[in-house]
């Protein structure tokens, strides 16, 4: 095979090309004689020190690099943009989060492509790393995988584990009166101890165990915690699993097709995981060429049983997962529900079903993974909803409401803070539809309102009131959510035209969300945007609505080669 489709078959383009100059630099690197026929492995590493779901994302990538050289490949780690969904939150800096996922994907892009790697290796580290990866694999359609970099160990409060969700429901709580000060600053400063993603079912592990049911990921990958011991042997086993993609000549598109990306939203669903989830997966396929919509999505959800009892829904988190058995143990378990299909090639070059054969049984009883047949609830938290409000859809996470329908008041707000503010004066009530609008990805990027949904997360509001929005909230929220209403306010959206005391009305199941108005009829005022920052103002010139996975618009119509 080597003689017909060379390992090297890009990266040969500079080391025997007619620009022979070039080969200055390689030999200054180090390179004998023999390198100049090896194949050019990229790394992308989301490098962060200030951040601590990436602070050791250098030492991964050296380890990875390791591995290459192990293997007969020549590694190259380049850094890439990332911004932290947590540092950033509720600040002007919540702007950067879907954005640096674009950013980060144009990055690996540029860098594999004008040095002409032969293959692309992605870590995973925070939120939209692992997404930002697999559309610049999507996108290059060069040889490549994610590698997970691991979820965080929980921390204690008085003796009871804790996680991020505790903090920003301390904080909740603190705000409101109905925890001290005192002990919502111990939960904060210890709820997160050391290196890794955010440790429950936020959009960091949804996505972790989203692209291994994809087929992106090797393995268990996404179940192994940062600081384990196991991680670093994996990432020393990377090199030889993309030598073997590389000669079977395994590229995404094999991989990435509507039924792997069927698995991935289903595992999504299964698990609990975030509404950041569903606009990934609608990126991924955008940048792939597959027809795969909110359309999908609805049915997928609908016919999804809820399996696991990670947080924000529960109180489960990865490292549970990793006890129990890993995340090959929990596809198994989707596989033999039927969430799930097996035949789906993988980055192993071998089909899901394959790669779970020798997994462990879930042993029962526990407390994160539901028996088939006693599921935590028949439908999934996460659904789709279309109407006069979103006529491109509405992405809804509901765990907090005994039935799949509500209908409340609009009472409206145009940040998280607004939100925050008006929940500690008592001015949120049961029954009140919270609306933010004017923050979708055009406006401002469509940052996240984790804020004010955590301000709606306390006992009194609780499964009592809803919010909706044409921005994102994070993983870690609770409660009953609908957001990434399309389309957005800025560019004309109905979300615009709602009022104080307009009464809506969602149907989960039956996918409708209505407000009982003549939206059409009101007058519609669009205020010029001037963004903040550069950045923002690029993406926003650039970005398409949340239907379609906020994606560049000209990979809506890009042509692609094989």
């Amino acid at each position: 095979m080597a003689e017909h489709h060379p390992l090297n078959w890009n990266s040969r383009n500079l080391t025997h090309g007619w620009q022979r100059g070039v080969n200055a630099f390689f030999w200054g690197l180090g390179f004998k004689p023999e390198d100049f026929d090896k194949p050019q492995v990229g790394i992308g590493t989301p490098l962060l020190d200030g951040n601590i779901c990436n602070v050791h994302a250098h030492e991964l990538a050296q380890l990875i690099k390791q591995g290459c050289t192990e293997a007969g490949l020549i590694g190259f780690p380049f850094g890439v943009s990332p911004a932290s969904d947590n540092i950033t939150q509720g600040n002007i800096g919540g702007a950067a989060s879907l954005c640096s996922r674009n950013i980060m994907a144009n990055g690996a892009e540029m860098i594999c492509t004008s040095h002409c790697y032969d293959a692309l290796i992605g870590l995973h580290h925070c939120d939209k790393n692992g997404p930002a990866f697999a559309m610049a694999l999507a996108r290059t359609n060069l040889p490549g995988l994610i590698v997970n970099g691991g979820s965080i160990m929980p921390g204690c409060h008085k003796g009871k584990p804790t996680t991020i969700y505790d903090v920003y429901d301390a904080a909740a709580k603190a705000n409101q009166g109905t925890m001290s000060f005192e002990e919502s600053e111990q939960i904060i400063r210890t709820a997160c101890p050391g290196p890794g993603g955010c440790g429950i079912a936020a959009s960091f592990n949804t996505m972790g165990i989203a692209l291994e049911a994809m087929g992106l990921s090797l393995p268990d990958t996404s179940s192994m915690p940062a600081i384990e011991a196991g991680k670093r042997s994996e990432c020393l086993r990377v090199g030889q699993a993309v030598r073997n993609l590389l000669e079977k000549n395994i590229r995404p598109r094999d991989v990435i097709t509507k039924q792997s990306l069927t698995n991935a939203m289903a595992a999504i669903a299964a698990i609990g995981g975030s509404t950041n989830g569903v606009l990934h997966m609608l990126a991924i396929a955008r940048e792939a060429g597959v027809d795969f919509t909110l359309r999908d999505v609805q049915v997928i959800c609908r016919r999804t049983p809820v399996l696991c009892n990670f947080a924000p829904r529960g109180k489960g988190t990865m490292v549970e997962l990793h006890r129990l058995g890993g995340t090959t143990m929990l596809l198994k378990h989707l596989l033999k529900a039927g969430v799930i299909d097996g035949s789906c090639l993988t980055v192993t070059g071998q089909t899901m079903a394959e790669n779970v054969a020798n997994a462990p049984e879930v042993p029962f009883p526990n407390d994160l993974i539901a028996p088939l047949d006693a599921p935590f609830k028949e439908y999934a938290d996460i659904q789709i909803c279309f109407g006069n409000l979103a006529p491109h859809g509405m992405v809804f996470k509901v765990s907090s409401l005994d039935e799949p329908n509500f209908t409340g008041k609009a009472i409206c707000f145009n940040d998280s803070k607004g939100v925050s503010d008006a929940a500690a004066a008592g001015l949120i009530r049961p029954g009140h539809i919270v609306v933010i609008r004017g923050v979708g990805p055009v406006a401002l990027g469509m940052p996240e309102m984790h804020v004010a949904s955590a301000a709606l997360a306390v006992p009194e509001l609780y499964g009592k009131v809803a919010l909706l929005s044409d921005t994102r909230v994070s993983g870690v929220s609770g409660g009953a959510v609908g957001v990434h209403c399309s389309p957005e306010a800025a560019v004309g959206g109905p979300i615009a035209r709602v009022q104080d005391g307009d009464e809506i009305e969602f149907d989960l199941l039956a996918g409708t969300i209505e407000v009982k108005a003549d939206l059409d009829a009101r007058p519609l005022t669009i205020e010029p945007i001037t963004h903040p920052f550069g950045y923002l103002a690029d993406f926003a010139a650039t970005v398409t609505q949340a239907h379609e996975g906020c994606v560049p618009r000209w990979v809506l119509t890009a042509r692609r080669g094989s």
